[in-house]
């Protein structure tokens, strides 16, 4: 009797374990949410936080660490359990500083991506007084008055020096960077005058487009922008190639169970379909991601990795 009952006990042990993945996303979550933010707004955040508490009924606890440009974030949610309960609100913020402040976590070989949010693509802006309504007058100009022309952006190493970087090795001009600490002083300064132009997230450029206190003169996305359809994009606009994002992505602790990530995943997705959410996400300068699965975001990360690489290369930049 003794070695049936062990038999029966190992195969009931055995036939459980395959299972056990599908049991833990089947229960999840059965307890609150911890979403760490780093640098940057936690709008979207908050606002997907919300729809898990909804589908769930579990409260998404939003933990915002933005210091030392994501690396604290990155730190703390690397070594959290791979149990879904911390998720880390990744940027392409993370892709740059990979490339440029390469820290002790790795954003590949450490997490697990799960679904790529919202889009938001900057907006190349100039102050009245420049004399250029399209791209082409702003090069040409540019090429007129080499190291004459001043462009703002947020910081050393952020995205809108790579962006201006980037427009100053494919355009071939040479124009001056003069970094801010924070979006907001630095469009400040092209508000006033002091500074000709600036590459700016569609959060901070909207308003000042709509009240005509800059100009655009176009999109960084490979696509015109719903949030401004009439503005052309770089590159049709005459620099062939030119693309750029800020970009917004939940990622886990590698080892999180697939299961969950895929729950996880499912639930943003649907999330993004909803009216409401759409309208939010579009009041606040950003565009919906389309449906992608895990295994398409991160491969975008490893991407985009790569693509910072190669223009910190190219241009010399480095962060002081």
């Amino acid at each position: 009797m003794t070695l049936i009952f062990r038999w029966a006990a190992v195969t009931f042990v055995a036939l459980s374990l395959p299972l056990a993945p599908a049991a833990r996303a089947q229960d999840y979550p059965t307890k609150p949410i911890r979403i760490i933010v780093g640098p940057g707004p936690d709008i979207l955040s908050r606002l997907f936080g919300q729809k898990f508490t909804e589908a769930w009924g579990q409260q998404a606890v939003i933990d915002a660490r933005p210091g030392a440009g994501g690396t604290i974030s990155t730190e703390i949610a690397a070594k959290a359990a791979p149990d879904g309960y911390t998720l880390l609100m990744a940027t392409s913020s993370y892709t740059i500083n990979a490339v440029l402040q390469p820290g002790p976590v790795d954003l590949v070989k450490d997490f697990a991506a799960i679904v790529f949010c919202a889009t938001s693509p900057y907006f190349l802006i100039v102050h009245p007084s420049v004399p250029a309504r399209s791209v082409q007058e702003l090069i040409a100009l540019a090429k007129s008055k080499p190291g004459q022309i001043n462009y703002a952006s947020s910081g050393n190493g952020t995205g809108p020096h790579l962006a201006g970087e980037n427009f100053k090795l494919m355009a071939r001009v040479n124009i001056v960077h003069v970094p801010y600490k924070g979006a907001a002083p630095a469009m400040n300064d092209v508000l006033a005058g002091q500074v000709q132009m600036n590459f700016q997230i569609a959060p901070g450029a909207l308003s000042h487009i709509k009240a005509g206190k800059v100009r655009p003169l176009a999109v960084t996305s490979r696509q015109r922008s719903r949030l401004a359809p009439d503005i052309p994009t770089v590159a049709e606009a005459g620099v062939a190639g030119f693309e750029q994002i800020g970009w917004n992505g939940l990622v886990a602790p590698a080892g999180t169970p697939k299961s969950i990530v895929a729950k996880l995943n499912g639930a943003v997705l649907r999330a993004l379909k909803e009216p409401a959410v759409l309208k939010r996400v579009a009041e606040v300068g950003w565009e919906p991601a389309l449906e992608n699965s895990p295994e398409w975001f991160a491969d975008y990360i490893k991407r985009d990795i790569a693509k910072w690489a190669r223009v910190v290369k190219e241009t010399g930049m480095k962060v002081d």
